[in-house]
């Protein structure tokens, strides 16, 4: 059983589970990583297997969760259910959807059957979510903005040493914050790729990590599924799932715009995403001491270079990356 006597959060869970709830505990272990300040933990005891979360109220707000957590299921995307809560000391005893995310399994003979079933469900929050009632926050200016500035400080700064140009980063700001607000809002998952997505024996897959869900661009989960930062696919790949993805929103009439206009969006928010990825990853080392996000930069920035050579508006920041950072980058590989 785990237990640490300089684990005062973790005894202070098991205690809850214990003494609270009545559980009979056979066993508890770490059932996951994560990229936040939660913890998840498989609980076996004799009425069956559960995860329990915990999230320390001083860092971690867990009513998002909860939250997001029924708008999901009302809509009837395959979320843990919550059975029990513990809102002070920040607890959650949730169900277990296994340990097999979907970046587990992907090959090239089920990758069309696996994304059919995760864009499946992502076609459903996105339109069937009622944006007034679903009280999510908006994915705004500010948002956007501190997004960029965790690549500037963290990536930039700190690990490379450099500094983005002024006239650069407004150039680079301008461009992508202007087509991520041009776009239809929509309910945005935030995390919708790979690790976030459990194969399950039925009604998969298996949504997790929802709490940081917002109403923002249409494009924003799609490009954080299909140009994932743990698992790479061809262009031409990618290029067909947009396609069809575009014409089933078209046809829903959640857009009106040409497929230029949406692949253009969906290149703009994946540069975002990607440079806020790269920044958090530099930031789980530096300062979470988790260095093993690491592995995934080189994927990531791989994205970014290739957005970056494919619009001229960019042109400036390319030069800037080419140049100035990507040969620091690489001598500290």
């Amino acid at each position: 059983m785990y237990c640490s006597s300089s684990d005062a959060r973790a005894n202070a869970l098991l205690q809850w589970l214990i003494a609270d709830l009545g559980l009979k505990i056979q066993t508890i272990e770490p059932a996951s990583s994560d990229a936040s300040f939660r913890r998840y933990f498989r609980i076996n005891h004799a009425g069956g297997c559960h995860i329990a979360m915990d999230a320390p109220p001083d860092k971690e707000n867990v009513a998002p969760f909860i939250r997001n957590a029924a708008l999901l299921q009302h809509l009837e995307i395959h979320v843990p259910r919550i059975f029990h809560q513990n809102l002070e000391q920040g607890f959650l005893l949730l169900e277990d959807l296994g340990c097999q995310c979907y970046l587990d399994c992907l090959d090239e003979d089920n990758a069309d059957v696996l994304y059919q079933s995760a864009l499946d469900s992502l076609f459903k929050l996105q339109s069937q979510t009622d944006m007034h009632a679903c009280q999510l926050p908006e994915y705004d200016q500010v948002l956007l903005l501190r997004e960029l500035q965790i690549f500037y400080d963290w990536f930039l700064e700190r690990r490379m040493d450099v500094v983005l140009p002024v006239s650069i980063k407004q150039e680079l700001e301008e461009c992508l914050i202007s087509s991520a607000l041009e776009q239809p809002r929509v309910y945005v998952h935030r995390d919708f790729h790979s690790r976030n997505l459990m194969l399950l024996n039925d009604n998969s897959p298996g949504v997790i990590d929802f709490q940081d869900a917002v109403i923002g661009p249409i494009s924003y989960d799609l490009v954080s599924l299909l140009r994932d930062c743990y698992i790479r696919w061809p262009e031409l790949r990618i290029h067909e799932w947009v396609s069809r993805y575009y014409q089933r929103l078209l046809q829903a009439e959640l857009i009106d715009v040409g497929f230029v206009q949406f692949k253009r969006w969906f290149d703009l928010m994946g540069l975002q995403r990607h440079l806020k990825a790269v920044g958090i990853f530099s930031r789980l080392h530096l300062r979470d001491d988790k260095p093993g996000y690491l592995a995934d930069i080189p994927r990531t920035m791989g994205y970014i270079a290739d957005v970056c050579k494919a619009y001229p508006e960019l042109s400036s920041f390319n030069a800037f990356l080419q140049h100035q950072v990507l040969p620091i980058y690489q001598a500290k590989l």
